[in-house]
């Protein structure tokens, strides 16, 4: 037995090692020997016997030693774990986009479950759970004693079932809510027109919104079907809201970045070692056309969406605005054991063309847009105009145009509803603003040479009108 266990672990070790996160040092790391390493495990294997024989109650073998496994892991960071072959199953089975449970996105955060973000159009989403609210108890039972796998495995279950969560957010009491859960079909992009208000108040202009709930397989391709689609509405411009988005696959984030990129570098990978290092450029093509982006991130917006974020803003081809981000800025990856089960590792910290690494710091927008409620001050009327005056004089048009008003204020109200989003609506404005500058920025005055020359062409152009009417008064003499 002794000798097995040695085995199993030493197989396990060097791989945990591997992924250490040296944030967490603030001194050097003293490393064992191999004697020390070997004593350690027999000290290890002795735990296990002694608890095995002693314990006052019959002994699952296989649990303690996958514990012993996981809390190995994850002592290393938070994304770290030991993949049972069911776990294993069930994270290839979230990856194909389509699994039962709530969609909720978590992380371990000091034994406590924290949610990363919820997913769009989720029972977690609907149910007002958000970014950086923490899961304290699912079905009664407090979650401190679990680990991070056995919460999730706790809160998936057969669609249709209920399970129960106790939730607390920030600066508010605990709340406990029942939740139904369901099949969560991760769509990732959705995209539509928005239509903004022109420079003349009869005039509308489009706006290309996008928005990535997660990076997954087929994102990129959805991506360049929207903006395909987006670039025959002529649409002056993009917002790519990104907010609660928890991450996804690495190559999904390179590829919606180079989407948007015509040159330059999107992503920087780095390892344990000096030489892993691996770097991403961004392919020639912008399919959006060089025209304005505005990059729309919050809390909720972690791992791969830091990535999009930074790469658009270390190149200047988007502002980002909102809050600060998430900052996971690690790349885990599955190492499979042969026997069904595998460990789910950090191997690398990810940097921006810049060389900035986002881990712990976030992703810092270009201009902070706190979500907030506007509240209108200004009448649409004002009490002292004109039509205030006794006796004045009334507008002729003013009795059609009651209809009107009346739509109007109907779509007013709409527009109050979907200007709740309040970083949206801004996002909005800057890319109006972005597309006036740059509609300014590629006007060419004309030179004295120019104004000569359309001059000539002006006085050509007066000289020959003036014979074509000679021409014709000539011809009506004669016809006299």
């Amino acid at each position: 037995m002794l000798k097995k266990l040695l085995v199993l672990f030493m197989l396990v070790m060097p791989v945990a090692v591997f992924g250490a996160d040296k944030s967490k040092k603030d001194e050097p790391v003293e490393h064992l020997t191999d004697e020390q390493i070997y004593e350690q495990l027999k000290k290890l294997a002795l735990v296990f016997e002694t608890a095995r024989d002693n314990f006052v109650e019959e002994t699952d073998e296989k649990k303690i030693l996958e514990a012993a496994m996981n809390g190995m892991l994850q002592a290393l960071d938070p994304h770290s774990s030991y993949l049972s072959a069911d776990d294993f199953k069930e994270f290839n089975d979230k990856s194909s986009g389509e699994f039962g449970g709530l969609g909720i996105q978590i992380t371990s955060d000091r034994g406590a479950v924290r949610v990363i973000s919820p997913i769009d159009d989720t029972p977690a989403a609907k149910a007002g759970i958000k970014a950086g609210d923490y899961i304290t108890h699912i079905d009664d039972e407090q979650v401190f004693d679990m680990t991070l796998n056995q919460a999730v495995k706790k809160m998936k279950g057969r669609p249709g079932t209920k399970v129960k969560l106790t939730i607390i957010s920030d600066g508010e009491e605990p709340r406990t809510i029942t939740l139904k859960r369901a099949i969560i079909k991760v769509e990732s992009v959705k995209y539509e027109e928005k239509s903004i208000a022109g420079a003349d108040e009869d005039t509308e202009e489009k706006i290309g919104y996008i928005r990535i709930s997660d990076f997954g397989a087929t994102t990129a391709k959805e991506l360049e079907k929207a903006l395909e689609k987006l670039e025959k509405k002529d649409v002056i411009g993009y917002v790519l809201d990104v907010r609660n988005n928890p991450g996804g696959y690495l190559t999904a984030a390179i590829d919606v970045a180079d989407a948007f990129l015509d040159a330059g570098e999107i992503v920087s990978t780095r390892g344990k070692r000096k030489t892993d290092i691996e770097r991403n450029f961004a392919k020639a093509g912008d399919l959006a056309n060089g025209k304005p982006v505005v990059v729309l991130i919050n809390h909720g917006s972690a791992s791969a969406s830091e990535i999009v974020a930074g790469a658009l803003q270390d190149n200047g081809r988007a502002l980002v605005m909102g809050s600060q981000s998430f900052g996971k800025g690690s790349v885990q990856q599955q190492k499979p054991l042969g026997d069904g089960t595998a460990i789910h590792i950090t191997i690398a910290r990810y940097y921006t063309p810049s060389g900035r690494s986002i881990q712990n710091e976030g992703i810092t927008p270009d201009i902070e847009v706190l979500q907030s409620k506007v509240e209108v001050l200004e009448r649409k009327e004002s009490l002292y105009s004109e039509a205030s005056f006794k006796n004045s004089l009334k507008n002729e048009d003013s009795e059609k145009d009651e209809k009107k008003k009346s739509d109007d204020e109907k779509e007013l109200t709409d527009e109050e509803k979907d200007a709740l989003d309040y970083q949206l609506q801004r996002a909005m404005d800057m890319v109006r603003a972005m597309s006036k500058l740059q509609a300014k920025a590629s006007f060419v005055p004309a030179t004295p040479e120019d104004a000569a020359a359309l001059d000539e062409e002006l006085e050509g152009d007066e000289k020959a009108s003036d014979d074509k009417n000679s021409a014709d008064k000539e011809k009506k003499s004669d016809k006299k």
